[in-house]
């Protein structure tokens, strides 16, 4: 094709010369003014099967030089090769985690439904989703320069635990990890009972008073306790001195690690946030009513338990059932002013579980 045109006046032409070749127009353009100057000018067009075409050849090449690169890893440095795939699969399980919760946002906000009346599910989904971000925001800062996944890549060797979420562990590490996680918050299970029993010396009421020593001392010596043994001192724990504003600061620090909360915060904070999570669990546990425990899968039934303050890792399916079903029953009578009786009960249902009840 060739185009021609002529302005009147002064000495102008433009000569196009359109070649097509495989679906790219190629066009050719002579400029020519008063001075006899000649520019060429070229431009190319693509239509968009083309492409089309071209983006999914350089998809499929970068999928085969990507698997061809894992073989590589998988064959010579098997090591790497796990935390390469692990960390890519994390990336996919992140994002997809992200896309549900943005799903239940926007629900939420269409319907203006409110979080302690979402279905359980979705409510766990939220408070997980919420815990991993605090978590994995300052590893997903280090790895957005280029090349820093190389760096992401040494610290989920040396520091996997400590530094990663859970989309980044492999199946192995998860059961490694929770178990270990829960080993350190065991430990301060002996000094919540003494903090808790030492509380229980300042009340008036002496029935309650009586109750509360006995059942500390039951669960210092290794029983499990009855859920009716603490439904009878529920009353102790909706004011002073064993509300969550009103026990003392050591006491507020002790109970931290049972939600992995830091306890070097200042005393009014570790306060606040405690009674945040506490009531954040008093809604899951009336969602999780609702919900009814025998929908949930048995990972669903582990982790509830886990977040409960229980090892659900060492106990077999049907115990960690038997146990979240008495949590239920006791927690299903609590107000959100008794949480702090919700959260003390994390150790004293836990400890010694499943050891047999003493009457």
């Amino acid at each position: 094709m060739a185009l021609f045109c002529a302005a009147v006046g002064r000495r102008f032409s433009l000569d196009l010369y359109g070649i097509r070749t495989n679906g790219v127009t190629v066009i050719h353009s002579s400029f020519t003014a008063t001075s006899g100057a000649r520019l060429p000018l070229y431009r190319h067009y693509s239509s968009p099967k083309s492409r089309l075409g071209i983006g999914l050849q350089i998809v499929s090449r970068l999928q085969g030089a990507n698997a061809k690169y894992e073989l590589f890893l998988q064959r010579y440095f098997p090591r790497f090769y796990v935390l390469y795939h692990t960390f890519t699969k994390g990336i996919q399980l992140l994002f997809q985690d992200a896309k549900e919760v943005t799903v239940i946002r926007t629900r939420m906000l269409n319907n203006s439904v409110e979080v302690q009346d979402l279905p359980y599910r979705d409510m766990e989904k939220l408070r997980q989703f919420r815990r991993d971000m605090i978590k994995a925001i300052p590893l997903l800062l280090i790895s957005i320069p280029p090349f820093a996944n190389y760096l992401v890549f040494v610290l989920m060797y040396l520091f996997p635990r400590q530094l990663l979420i859970r989309h980044f562990w492999t199946p192995q590490q998860q059961t490694e990890f929770q178990g270990l996680n829960h080993s350190h918050r065991a430990q301060h299970h002996w000094a919540v009972l003494k903090g808790l029993e030492s509380a229980g010396s300042h009340v008036k009421d002496g029935r309650l008073k009586i109750s509360l020593l006995d059942l500390c001392n039951k669960v210092q010596s290794g029983v499990h306790p009855n859920i009716s043994d603490i439904q009878a001192i529920r009353g102790l724990f909706s004011g002073a001195p064993l509300s969550i504003k009103r026990i003392n600061a050591n006491q507020m620090r002790q109970l931290c690690p049972l939600f992995f909360l830091t306890p070097r915060l200042p005393t009014p904070m570790i306060g606040t946030r405690l009674n945040s999570h506490a009531i954040e669990l008093l809604q899951l546990d009336r969602a999780l009513s609702r919900h009814g425990l025998h929908q949930l899968d048995d990972s669903e039934l582990r982790q509830a338990c886990y977040v409960r303050g229980l090892d659900s890792g060492s106990l077999s399916i049907n115990q960690c059932r038997e146990w979240l079903s008495q949590w239920l029953q006791f927690s299903s009578h609590l107000k959100e002013s008794e949480v702090s009786l919700l959260v003390h009960s994390m150790v004293l249902l836990s400890a010694n579980y499943p050891k047999p009840s003493h009457h």
